[in-house]
């Protein structure tokens, strides 16, 4: 990011710091089938929000996964109610597209008359009255910690725990290519605030379910690899998916698995919905091959080296054009 983008970003926290001044209720939302960045997000600036004695709702249209409850707090984000909120403002973060929200969150926050919308991904149209985007940062928890500092906003264990959770989720663990030195900053101030990183770490990345070992097993029954090495894929069934009884976050991360196959660029991960639809996460570790302009081709969207799709089935007919497409763009990158 150039001078002119951080004096811009500098900007916006500003307007969104007279937001927070000049309105008492807020929502705070987050995308379906949320992951730690997702509900870190959330946790981090609802609690600091609620630190202010503002009224503060966190809602998310699938609640906490079970692999997130450990988070101090997490029992106040709920599934959105019946009715909506008498709130002021509206805020959405690391959600891309607004429908993401869910159409129980949207009905619940549509009173508001303000809205909010801080995002890391670089496909975010900007949806909301006060936009926060940068595309820049390897997660909205990112983008938050720097907006809570510069507000000098309260700066409670919860906002700590889950800031962490939200960044180390999001870079796997700080490995991706996306992290900066920033984060590792950041990181160390969270540490001098007095984060247990080794509890918090164990929590997140060492406490699995059996049925995710089930997972794995039956997923690698049906991975493939192109001729060439570089595309790998597999795939989720619904059937499977009833017969182990998963939850949704019990597939979270495992496409990194392949990701991490020696030659292989991009790992795609093809998983049956319930309704028919297809959901289609695509991970790249080169960047010469832009998953999300891939993505974009099939109404997704994400980073360059994270991205996703949700669209009609049938699965067959979904992997025969995703991976056309990813044919393509492998093929011009060569």
């Amino acid at each position: 990011m150039n001078d002119f983008d951080k004096e811009i970003l500098r900007g916006k926290f500003v307007e969104v710091g007279d937001a927070i001044s000049r309105h008492e209720s807020f929502v705070i939302m987050s995308h379906v089938r949320p992951d730690g960045d997702a509900i870190g997000s959330q946790l981090a600036l609802g609690f600091s929000l609620l630190a202010m004695g503002k009224t503060v709702y966190l809602i998310n249209e699938d609640g906490v996964p079970e692999s997130l409850e450990f988070l101090k707090g997490s029992e106040k984000v709920t599934r959105p109610p019946g009715e909506p909120f008498d709130v002021e403002v509206a805020i959405a973060l690391d959600t891309a597209a607004k429908p993401r929200l869910g159409e129980g969150a949207l009905h619940a926050s549509g009173r508001a008359k303000l809205w909010i919308n801080i995002d890391h991904h670089l496909s975010n149209p900007g949806y909301g009255d006060l936009n926060v985007i940068d595309a820049t940062s390897p997660a909205t928890g990112q983008i938050l910690y720097e907006l809570i500092m510069a507000l000098d906003l309260p700066f409670l264990e919860e906002t700590r725990d889950a800031i962490y959770v939200a960044v180390s989720t999001d870079t796997g663990s700080f490995q991706y290519g996306s992290t900066t030195a920033k984060t590792y900053e950041m990181a160390a101030d969270l540490v001098r605030r007095g984060l247990e990183v080794g509890r918090i770490n164990a929590e997140t990345y060492d406490s699995h379910p059996y049925r995710r070992l089930e997972l794995m097993c039956a997923l690698l029954n049906t991975l493939e690899i192109s001729k060439n090495g570089m595309l790998a894929h597999w795939e989720l069934r619904d059937e499977t998916r009833v017969r182990l009884k998963l939850m949704p976050d019990d597939s979270e991360g495992l496409i990194d698995l392949i990701r991490g196959v020696r030659g292989v660029l991009v790992a795609v991960f093809f998983e049956e919905l319930e309704g028919g639809k297809i959901r289609v996460s695509m991970r790249s570790k080169d960047k010469g091959v832009n998953v999300c302009e891939v993505a974009q081709q099939f109404g997704g969207g994400g980073h360059a080296l994270a991205a996703g799709i949700r669209t009609a089935g049938p699965i067959e007919a979904v992997k025969v054009k995703v991976l056309a497409a990813l044919d393509e763009a492998l093929a011009v990158r060569v």
